[in-house]
Order: structure tokens, then C-alpha cells, then sequence
């Protein structure tokens, strides 16, 4: 191999970047996009491009009800608002996207963290130690697109009569033996931001079967037209049909006309996916210093982010921050190490909610640092890649295992 980029020699990634872009917008899309410029800018109730894409997304996921939201921050503060109330703990695992959790501070509602497994998933084994006579509901997140163990976590929660919730943001057309992930509990919130699998470039959606959830995310996120023409009248929450609770979290059309002409395409794109991270993974099992985490059988990852684990001891001890450097002097720039999807408990939010949310100092759970040996120990040893979709990416992905293993085999010059 050629010297190292970062000792000048030559970069192993020739490619001219952006290496990495999405969604992906060809003139279909934006034909789509420049007609609903025409032909709305505002739906305040469910029709149009709204309703076809609240339509599409519950045939897709086979769920009874699907209401669109202005944010996946905002669907998770919409499920959350249907059954928790002030005082109540949900647990949650202690590494994920800060809005996993961060709405319940804003509910008066208690955070309780749970150990991960090294994927980042919660870790089963871990949740019934933390559940008191305080606990409520159990919150899950499919982190990178990779689903949680569901089938144990449902009967956790079942046996304890906690609710089942999923944040699903990162794990659009994932399943779990033909079960898609965002419908194993009560309700489901997932992120249409723009790089997630599904993408609308903001935006966010709910799922749920049940009736009743349907109509309080309704009162929650939406107001008037929504709920006056969707809330049965006898239904208790029909008399607030005109406020909701004040707020209103609905998605833009042009997000939902891009979102919709991105659900017709996502099957094809995760089946892209899946081949090229089945190439990468069975290239980068053979670079030392890397390691992939296997998928479980009958799990099917959306591949948000295909994740490897860094292994210093097999390359000298060379930290993570020196074989990172060195890859992107490579020119594989799509390289990443997570940043504000961390654990919590090293925000200040959840250090010191207090100051934010004076109401909730006196219930806030501390953890120090080490709380969570697993998960803090895979936050810090986690490289990541967005995972490409076409057959004409093979050979840009080509590269990025070149760039690895070069810099994996000359390893020992970065040492001295």
C-alpha cells in the first residue's frame, strides 16, 4: 500500500464528493413537489396531499391510523402527552437522540436511562431492575436503523402493564420476521427529517391502532377541522375540538408531497441498501481494528447507518481520534463518529434539567459517569457510514474499504 494520506501520500478515495446525499430529488420529485405549490401551501384539516400521505403511510405499515406531525420531536411529544402525566417514569435507553426522551421534561415526567447493548439498543436484560410503582411506559429506539429485541421487551411490558412505545426515526420499512418496526406497542413516532430513510425533509408522522390514541395525538398535535371531522361527538376529547390543547404540530404540504413521492421509492432503496451493507460487512470483518455486529436472524435493518466498533488493542492501542483523522485524510469523508446522538446523561438537559424546567429538579434522576459502562464504552468506539443504495455505489464503497484497510494495515506509523 501507499504512504498515508496524512504523511502524505496519495488519498485511497478518488471519488469527487459529495460521496453521500439525501433524499435523493430527481424532476419527478420536484414536478410533484412545484404542483402542490399550486395547489396548497396550508391544509389545516386531513385532505389532500396530507391524507394521501397518512393514507399511504398506513397501508405501508399496516397500521389503523398514521397522523402526520411537524417534526418527529413532535410525534414523540404527541405519544407521550396521550398517557403520561406529571410524575410519571418512562424508561428509555441511555443512548439515543436527546428527543427520545427530551419531551417528557416538558410533561413533568421522569426519564429513567437503561444500560444498552452495543448496538445501542436497550438492553432487555436490563429493564425490569429500574421499573417502581412510578413506572408507566417503556420507551424503545431502533438506533441506526437496527430494531430492538421486541419480542422480549413486549413481554416485559406486558407482564408489568407498562405501554409500549417506539420511536422508530431511524428505522423506516425495518421488520422483525415480517413485522415492521413502529407497530409491536401502543404507538410509534418516527422523524421525516432530511436524512432519515424516509424524508420529507422535515416533518414527522405517529402510528397507532388504537382509537382512543388516535383522537388525543388529534387534540395533542392538530386542532379544529381535524379534530371536529375525526373525533366521534360523543367521544369525551370532541367538546376541545376547536383548541386541541393549543397547539398546533401539523406537517407542511410541500414536506408531505416530498415524503410521499419518497414512500413509493423506499422499498427499492432499502433493498439497495441491504446489498450494499451485506458487501461492506463481509469486507470490513477483515480489517482488523474494525467490527461489525451481526444482524440477528429474521431482523431486517433500514440501514441508516451501518456502524462499525473500533478496536484499539488490535491495532496498538491507537486511539479512535488518530484512525479517524487518518480515514478522512483518505478522502472517505462519509466517515463519521456519532455526535448529539449520545448518552444522556452527559447532555445538560439531563444533567441539570432544573434550570430549564424548574418543576422537575426535585424527581430528576443523577447518574455520574460510568452508569452506563456499555453504552458510554460503544458511544466512543462507534465509526459509522451512511449506506448507499444504487449498484453504481459499489465501487465508491469499494473505496472506503481500501481507505480502511490502508489505514488499518499501516497503522504502526500513526504510533510513532
Amino acid at each position: 500500500m501507499t504512504t498515508l494520506a496524512l504523511l502524505g501520500g496519495h488519498p485511497e478515495v478518488t471519488a469527487l464528493g459529495p460521496h453521500f446525499t439525501w433524499p435523493l430529488i430527481d424532476d419527478n420529485t420536484r414536478a410533484k413537489v412545484a404542483a402542490q405549490l399550486d395547489t396548497a401551501v396550508s391544509i389545516p384539516g386531513r385532505s389532500g396531499i396530507v391524507a394521501e400521505l397518512e393514507d399511504g403511510l398506513k397501508a405501508y405499515f399496516r397500521a389503523r391510523h398514521a397522523i402526520t406531525t411537524s417534526s418527529g420531536t413532535a410525534a414523540l411529544h404527541a405519544i407521550y402527552a396521550t398517557r403520561i402525566k406529571a410524575g410519571d417514569e418512562v424508561i428509555v435507553p441511555a443512548w439515543t437522540f436527546h428527543a427520545t426522551a427530551s419531551p417528557l421534561f416538558h410533561l413533568g415526567a421522569v426519564p429513567v436511562l437503561c444500560e444498552t447493548r452495543p448496538d445501542g439498543n436497550i438492553d432487555p436484560d436490563h429493564v425490569e431492575e429500574l421499573i417502581t410503582p412510578r413506572t408507566r411506559a417503556l420507551m424503545v429506539t431502533h438506533l441506526w436503523g437496527r430494531p430492538a429485541d421486541m419480542g422480549r421487551l413486549a413481554t416485559i411490558a406486558d407482564a408489568h402493564d407498562l405501554i409500549l412505545l417506539e420511536d422508530g426515526s431511524h428505522a423506516h420499512g425495518a421488520d422483525i420476521h415480517g413485522k415492521k418496526v413502529g407497530t409491536f406497542g401502543l404507538a410509534s413516532a418516527f422523524s421525516l427529517n432530511g436524512p432519515k430513510p424516509l424524508s420529507g425533509g422535515e416533518g414527522g408522522f405517529v402510528l397507532t391502532n388504537d382509537d382512543d390514541t388516535y383522537y388525543r395525538v388529534l387534540t395533542f398535535a392538530h386542532y379544529n377541522k381535524r379534530c371536529k371531522s375525526e373525533i366521534p361527538p360523543g367521544h369525551p376529547l370532541a367538546r376541545y375540538a376547536v383548541t386541541g390543547s393549543g397547539l398546533k404540530l401539523r406537517i407542511h404540504p410541500l414536506a408531505a408531497a416530498l415524503a410521499f413521492d419518497q414512500l413509493h421509492r423506499l422499498d427499492g432503496y432499502l433493498a439497495g441498501r441491504a446489498e450494499i451493507a451485506r458487501h461492506l460487512t463481509e469486507e470490513f470483518t477483515r480489517v482488523p481494528g474494525l467490527e461489525v455486529t451481526p444482524v440477528t436472524e429474521g431482523v431486517v435493518p433500514s440501514w441508516y447507518g451501518l456502524t462499525l466498533t473500533y478496536r484499539p488493542d488490535e491495532l496498538g492501542g491507537l486511539p479512535i481520534e488518530r484512525f479517524h483523522e487518518a480515514l478522512l485524510a483518505e478522502g472517505a469523508s462519509e466517515f463519521d463518529r456519532p455526535g448529539s446522538t449520545c448518552p444522556l446523561h452527559e447532555l445538560p438537559l439531563y444533567q441539570h434539567p432544573g434550570l430549564l424546567f424548574p418543576g422537575c429538579s426535585h424527581q430528576h434522576r443523577q447518574y455520574p459517569p460510568g452508569s452506563f459502562p456499555i453504552a458510554e464504552h460503544a458511544y466512543r468506539h462507534t465509526i459509522k457510514l451512511p449506506v448507499w443504495h444504487r449498484e453504481q455505489d459499489l465501487a465508491l464503497a469499494e473505496q472506503y474499504v481500501r481507505a480502511a484497510t490502508k489505514v488499518s494495515d499501516r497503522h504502526k506509523e500513526l504510533l510513532s
